[in-house]
């Protein structure tokens, strides 16, 4: 089942179900957010999918048009931004099969030869996918922003005046909730571009957290359940209409070095992670980006993210924003 949140042309917010033929909607009745849905399958015992076949509607509403419009919101927020944490992790996927070989060519290398992102790929070849019950190497983590970092499908993803680069960053993310208990919830996985500057993060690693502080988008479309080994789909830059790069798509656990249940270890062992009623959207790594094929993006370039299993693609447009002048602090 894929979930998809709305507004109205009247500024409401609705729930809905994308059917099998993917050209309408079906409505999920008396329901503004899908984390409302999930907030309440924590709290009865429920099953997400079960409170939504519950409430379906009859009434069918336009995909087109929405996309059209521009009314696809991303597929989980909170009422509150402030309670919806973006995070995520990198050197987590193993990438096409020539770029596994290259890396491996490199890994032959005595450890001190290594980079400290190789270094860090290689624990994760070595110990990011544990036995069952046991817990593996930490991965690479980062912080991405708050709630109002997210853009939906259709949706302008703004890069600052300061940046040196707007790049795409073809993912997953996986979507949760923390109960009342303490405890987190996955609700499913939506497709993720994790826009970044790569100019700033090649200039100096240290200079990561600055790069990931940008914009990011999610869906348009939310799927319950377990991810599939092997997700594979396209990636495409387009600039005036003409695809510039496309490049595959490879995730799920078959195309990674660690396994999701490891990530997921890894950013939920911190209490201050498990703060009931909070939303978390984790992204779980890029396998290709253009960047590394030598493509510098322009303003008015749109990204486009296609995965079969995810419903429609999740497309967005490049936009910079005008110059920003000096922010100085006053003193009290």
């Amino acid at each position: 089942m894929r979930l998809i949140q709305f507004e109205t042309h009247d500024g409401d917010r609705r729930v809905a179900v994308s059917d099998g033929a993917n050209n309408y909607l079906r409505v999920v009745s008396s329901t503004q957010r899908i984390y409302e849905l999930a907030v309440e399958a924590t709290r009865t015992g429920v099953s997400l999918e079960t409170l939504v076949l519950d409430r379906i509607e009859d009434q069918r509403v336009s995909y087109e048009q929405l996309l059209a419009d521009q009314l696809i919101l991303p597929p989980i927020d909170h009422p509150d931004p402030a309670h919806c944490l973006v995070t995520g992790t990198g050197l987590s996927h193993l990438g096409s099969a020539q770029a596994r070989n290259e890396m491996h060519t490199k890994l032959k290398g005595a450890d001190a030869n290594l980079t400290d992102s190789m270094k860090m790929f290689k624990l994760g070849l070595d110990g990011g996918k544990p036995e069952s019950g046991e817990i593996g190497v930490q991965p690479e983590w980062f912080w991405k922003g708050d709630g109002s970092t997210l853009v939906g499908c259709g949706r302008t993803l703004t890069s600052p005046s300061f940046a040196k680069d707007g790049g795409e960053e073809a993912e997953l993310a996986g979507i949760y909730v923390i109960g009342d208990n303490g405890k987190p919830y996955r609700l499913g996985f939506a497709l993720a571009n994790e826009f970044s500057d790569h100019v700033i993060e090649k200039q100096n690693y240290l200079y990561l957290a600055h790069s990931k502080l940008r914009p990011c988008s999610l869906g348009p479309e939310l799927r319950l359940g377990p991810l599939p080994d092997s997700v594979t789909g396209t990636i495409r830059v387009r600039r005036n209409n003409q695809i510039i790069w496309d490049g595959e798509m490879l995730s799920g656990e078959e195309n990674m070095s660690h396994s999701i249940a490891n990530l997921e270890h890894h950013h939920f062992k911190y209490r201050l992670f498990c703060r009931p009623g909070d939303v978390h959207i984790h992204f779980f790594g890029a396998g290709v980006i253009s960047f590394a094929n030598d493509i510098k993006t322009e303003d008015g370039d749109w990204f486009e993210i296609e995965v079969p299993e995810f419903g429609r693609p999740l497309q967005n447009q490049l936009r910079t924003e005008e110059h920003n002048p000096l922010v100085t602090v006053r003193p009290l």
